[in-house]
């Protein structure tokens, strides 16, 4: 069983270090914001934030891609993004379906070039 899950000293420790300050946050966040109307210029602008967040990051990454991820060819990661974003308009705009169907031409692409 050790050689399964590893050292329980580094789990506890992970869950000490990991878990339990991060879910001290989101309680104080469920507390705080439990009250706030959804359609509040506060949550429409997070909301926004967010999004713009989302949209630098893919783009850092899609101009100067790290890792191994620079194997790549321009073209392919241009096209998964592109895909993402058709998928992410088709499906009412989630961000999930955009992420997915990017990642699966992203891999597909890389797959078929070898």
């Amino acid at each position: 069983m050790s050689s399964f899950i590893g050292d329980w000293h580094a789990l506890a420790i992970l869950f000490v270090a990991g878990v339990i300050p991060n879910q001290i946050w989101r309680m104080l966040g469920l507390w705080f914001g439990g009250g706030i109307d959804e359609n509040s210029e506060l949550l429409v602008w997070v909301r926004a934030v967010a999004t713009a967040i989302l949209a630098g990051i893919i783009a850092q990454i899609v101009v100067q891609p790290p890792g191994a991820l620079a194997s790549v060819p321009d073209w392919l990661r241009y096209g998964a993004v592109a895909a993402g974003f058709v998928a992410f308009m088709l499906a009412r705009k989630s961000i999930f379906a955009g992420v997915i169907v990017g990642e699966i031409v992203m891999l597909s692409g890389k797959y078929w070039l070898g």
